[in-house]
């Protein structure tokens, strides 16, 4: 299954993940001993060396609902740097936080690098002592808006949910919210379980404050589909007589397309990564977290970047000038878990309980921790 990230951007090229500064990472405890006038690539190949000196091996939990979903940037860099042996486990990033305060506490931490769509998490962790301290390769070019001061965090890409519709519909696909609620598509619609999703429980969070609950209750009389994993809803489009979606990236399934609403609201956000201080393999860690954000990778990336220096996709604003669109506000949502809880009990009222297999794990494989090819955890 390609990553809903990568679909997005094929259809219509916003792909995926969102800048100031000098090109050389600014020193930090963990600073790389590069010459302040070294190019990102010699910057990559210092790195590289350092990480196949140190095994070769690195482990990267990537939040997603659907196996396989990170593939792309593990073959990337794989492809670049063809003596590192990765392994990359996809889940829902409110099961990996699970996971890593579970390693964390018990003082055996499986993972190197972490990139999650749960925000809130990163202060916490800065503040508890769990993360590194790392200015990778490129930060002096990232947004300011999306990183840690203090270099123990950073946004790596932005994910952007917006519409996904059948092809068939041609010129009359829903885009704004209300379009939703015309008769034409009573029994048609498909979505992610929003209680199960944080950043599609915003979604509809900015729709029932411009809306008002009235907006759901309307919408739920629509007879729509809910599903886990916002990977599944957007394939489900096309297929088996449902029509149109909203709150997910798209699919490649060349049976739908996406759209970006002028009015109604829309949720895209930074994608955060950092490296685990207790990460058994820190040097590949470091050189994962330069490479994704050095430029020769962005410019090859779908969708905005987390760069300045890098443009915006053709067409498309940049990711801080749209006026039904803030980028910040999901990490702000995420931040008040008490507010967040309650307004999710509220949603189960409309939606009601989720039910089904966690997609990105159906058969419940991943356990607690990464287990590699000979049955060993690692």
């Amino acid at each position: 299954m390609k990553s809903t990230r990568k679909a997005w951007a094929t259809v219509i090229a916003l792909g995926v993940i969102a800048a100031s500064g000098a090109t050389v990472a600014a020193a930090t405890p963990s600073a790389r001993s590069v010459s302040a006038g070294a190019s990102e690539e010699e910057q990559l190949q210092k790195l590289y060396k350092d990480a196949v000196a140190e095994g070769g091996r690195l482990v990267v939990y990537a939040g997603g609902d659907k196996p396989g979903q990170a593939d792309y940037l593990k073959n990337a860099f794989v492809k670049q740097f063809p003596k590192m042996k990765v392994d990359t486990v996809v889940d829902f990033s409110k099961n990996h936080d699970a996971r890593l305060d579970n390693q964390i506490a018990g003082h055996k931490v499986v993972a190197d690098v972490v990139h999650l769509q749960t925000l809130d998490d990163f202060p916490r962790w800065k503040k508890e002592g769990a993360l590194e301290q790392y200015k990778p390769v490129g930060w002096n070019k990232v947004y300011d808006k999306v990183k840690d001061k203090d270099g123990y965090y950073t946004g790596l890409f932005f994910i952007g949910f917006a519409n996904v519709t059948a092809t068939t519909l041609g010129d009359n696909a829903p885009v704004e919210a209300e379009d939703f609620l015309k008769p034409e598509y009573k029994d048609k619609l498909v979505f992610t379980y929003p209680n199960d999703d944080d950043a599609v429980l915003y979604y509809f969070k900015q729709l029932t404050d411009k809306y008002g609950f009235d907006y759901l209750a309307k919408l739920r009389a629509q007879n729509p589909k809910f599903v886990r994993g916002t990977a599944d809803a957007s394939a489900q489009v096309g297929k088996d007589g449902y029509v149109a979606n909203f709150g997910s990236s798209g699919s490649s399934s060349g049976l739908s397309k996406t759209s970006i609403p002028e009015k109604s609201p829309w949720v895209a956000w930074p994608q955060t990564g950092a490296i685990l201080k207790d990460a058994p393999h820190k040097a590949a860690a470091k050189l994962y977290m330069s490479w994704v954000l050095s430029k020769q990778y962005q410019q090859t990336a779908y969708g905005w970047s987390a760069r300045t220096d890098v443009p915006a996709p053709a067409g498309r604003k940049g990711i801080f000038d749209y006026d039904n669109m803030n980028p910040l506000g999901l990490g702000r949502f995420m931040g008040d878990r008490a507010a967040l809880d309650r307004y999710k009990a509220r949603v189960s009222l409309y939606v009601g309980d989720v039910k089904g297999a966690n997609p990105a794990d159906p058969e419940t494989k991943l356990g607690l921790y990464p287990v590699d090819q000979n049955g060993t955890q690692g």
